[in-house]
């Protein structure tokens, strides 16, 4: 069974293989990579999950582990800021090999039960307009589709879901 567990040490090694598994650079989505991060030592990757950690009242970040791996990483951004405008309230992100499961569908449903509890009622989510394994995620998470916007880093779909039933 998998877990949403919050960034821990001890996972520094199954973080690094996951990691590996992306590619290089900081675009793994609901991990809170900064490109400036250095993971690899556990001195950096110490500093890291201390940072994230320091960031809670801002924002919430979870792994998506099971037995020993982490498979994926998911987000919620508490407040409505510039960022949250352009990158909507949560973000994630699953592993290449652990794709396909519903991993990314149950995760998304667990953290808009968290944005309820935050008192959020609605949260925008936003995908790459070609990612439509993400919409369809989305989608099926309640996510009413808004408008396709351009930003910086290229167009996106931008949906809204109700955290309320």
């Amino acid at each position: 069974m998998p877990q949403l567990i919050s960034p821990t040490t001890d996972l520094h090694g199954a973080w690094l293989d996951a990691h590996e598994e992306w590619g290089p650079g900081p675009h793994e989505d609901g991990f809170g990579l900064e490109s400036e991060d250095e993971v690899r030592s556990p001195a950096g990757f110490a500093a890291w999950v201390a940072r994230l950690d320091s960031e809670s009242d801002q924002i919430s970040y979870w792994w998506i582990v099971e037995n020993g791996r982490v498979l994926g990483g998911i987000a919620l951004r508490h407040k409505d800021t510039d960022y949250v405008r352009w990158a909507g309230h949560i973000g994630f992100g699953v592993i290449p090999s652990a794709r396909r499961r519903g991993l990314a569908s149950w995760a998304l449903r667990l953290v808009l039960d968290e944005a309820r509890a935050h008192g959020i009622s609605r949260v925008l989510i936003v995908c790459a307009t070609d990612n439509t394994a993400s919409a369809k995620t989305i989608e099926r998470a309640g996510g009413v589709f808004e408008t396709i916007r351009d930003t910086e880093h290229g167009p996106v779909r931008r949906y809204w879901a109700q955290t309320t039933h």
